[in-house]
């Protein structure tokens, strides 16, 4: 229908506009003139190591007894100071039944010291960050 066009009942027509807006999003790459450089370096830097390290030597003395106990009296292990002293028992064939102390054993354990010294290298990093903005070169 035409702009103000009359009906046929006799009256005028009237053209309404109908509007609708449209939108439109998009992205752009701005260039800001920032930027960052990190750099990293690794340093080996000597560690000596001192310690005490500590073992154990063991020495075993065989002691000729050569005595007669009864059967039930046999003597047990003991220690006398830092030695263990093992009785070593043997049955010995006679008219009776004896036991009879043959040997000891002392057992003696003695604690060494030595030094150890070894040098080791430790790894460390440093980091280093540098920004660079456009707006600082003026």
């Amino acid at each position: 229908m035409a702009n103000n066009a009359e009906l046929p009942t006799g009256e005028a027509a009237v053209t309404i506009p109908v509007i609708q807006e449209s939108l439109q999003i998009g992205t752009r790459t701005v260039d800001t003139g920032r930027g960052v450089r990190i750099s990293k370096t690794v340093a080996e830097l000597p560690f000596e190591v001192r310690e005490i390290l500590h073992h154990d030597e063991i020495s075993v003395l065989h002691v000729p007894i050569d005595r007669i106990v009864a059967v039930g009296e046999a003597p047990a292990s003991r220690y006398e100071g830092d030695t263990l002293i093992i009785p070593i028992v043997e049955e010995v064939v006679v008219v009776e039944r004896r036991l009879r102390i043959k040997e000891e054993l002392h057992v003696t354990t003695t604690r060494r010291e030595e030094q150890y010294a070894e040098t080791v290298m430790l790894k460390s990093e440093q980091v280093r960050v540098e920004r660079f903005d456009k707006a600082s070169d003026n």
